[in-house]
Order: structure tokens, then sequence, then C-alpha cells
């Protein structure tokens, strides 16, 4: 199994980062820096441009499965693990550094937050934004995970929410997984179920969005809501 410290010193991509800072050196070398060991038949180095070039994009990496980066030799459990743990914390540091340098005051705004994390996924996820009175992020909640249905997501569980974080606000969101965020019959009676009950909590809904793949649908732009 190659080690990255049996490479070339002037090839090693850990030692060409603490040289040449992160922002000089390559995607792979990135990669091979998180992977750490090759096989006994390539280096690390090797094996990070294959899963470069399998992947094409690092939006199409760090959207992928842990079963669909075992397909490439020379990963396993562990090294795929550790590259999504690496894509999901740059997620996180990405929604950190939004909400603090925007307010989640327009469907524009909202859906900028919610895509990375949403118009990739290949099951409908239903979740809520509770927002303060300035239009601050207080908390997100997954609450539904599944083909939506009205039966299933009571507006008792999206208030409960709001009560516990004293939110003045909410917005509630969800995606398509089949790119188009057009609502359906069921997204509409929904949409209208918790509105209702959000007159009746005095918990303003701001709006319903649907991500689809490089757009939005807004129940509020729509004048839906």
């Amino acid at each position: 199994m190659f080690m990255i410290k049996e490479l070339p010193i002037k090839e090693r991509p850990r030692e060409r980062f603490i040289k040449y800072g992160a922002n000089s050196i390559q995607t792979f070398e990135l990669i091979a820096i998180i992977l750490r060991t090759g096989s006994k038949d390539e280096s690390v180095i090797e094996l990070a441009k294959r899963v470069t070039y399998k992947f094409e994009t690092l939006k199409n990496l760090s959207t992928t499965s842990i079963k669909e980066l075992k397909t490439i030799k020379g990963i396993g459990n562990t090294k795929a693990i550790e590259l999504l743990a690496a894509f999901e914390l740059g997620k996180r540091v990405n929604n950190e550094t939004f909400i603090n340098k925007n307010k989640l005051h327009s469907p524009e705004s909202i859906y900028q937050y919610l895509k990375s994390g949403l118009e990739m996924k290949t099951q409908e996820h239903f979740l809520a934004l509770y927002l303060n009175t300035k239009g601050e992020l207080i908390k997100k909640e997954t609450l539904f995970i599944g083909s939506l249905n009205s039966s299933l997501i009571h507006p008792r569980e999206i208030f409960k929410h709001a009560v516990i974080n004293s939110a003045a606000a909410i917005v509630i969101c969800h995606n398509h997984p089949s790119g188009d965020p057009t609502p359906s019959k069921q997204d509409i009676e929904i949409t209208k179920l918790i509105h209702k009950n959000s007159l009746m909590m005095d918990i303003e809904l701001l709006d319903h969005i649907i991500i689809g793949k490089d757009r939005y649908y807004s129940f509020k732009e729509k004048g839906m809501i």
C-alpha cells in the first residue's frame, strides 16, 4: 500500500499544501490528503485522480453515496465516509456563513440557503425553518422524509417546534427529486392546511418553498399564501 510519505517530497500533497497554501494545490491533491493511502497497485495520487475523473465535478462527488464510492477500486467504507464527511463540513460552513451574512427574508435567499442540501436528494424531505421577528433563523427542523401526504404531515408537529423555539414565523420547504418544483395537488392541500393553522396559532407562515433542479417554486411569489 502506497503512503503519501513514500512519494518524493516535491510531489507530496501535504508538503505542497504547507508550502504553497490550499488555494495553490489541485483538487485531486486535496482528495489525496483525505484518502491518505493508496493500494498495493497504485499510489494515493493515482487513486485520487481516478475519483476526480469518475465524478467530473465536486458537486457530483459531494452528492454521491457510500455505496457508489465503494465501486471504485481502492475505496472502502473508511475512505468513503471520510470523503463525504469532508464535504458535509464544507456544506455546514457554507450554511453558517450564508446565515451570518443574509437574513432569510425572501424566497430567493431561502432557496440559496437550502438548495445544496436538497436539490440532489432522491427522496422528498419536508422541513421547516423557524425565524425570529428579524427574519433570522432560529432552527431548521427536518420533519418528514418520503412522499408527502397530508395525512402524515400534521400541523401539530410543525407548530410544536415553533412554540418551543419562540418563533415568530415559519417557512416550510421540501424538494422534488424529479427536478420540477411545480406543486402537486397534495402540496397545495398541505400548504392550505398549514396556513389555516398558522392563523389560529398567530405564527406567520411566510412561505412554502419547493426546491427543484436549479430552480424553485414559492407559494408566496405566486400569491398562494
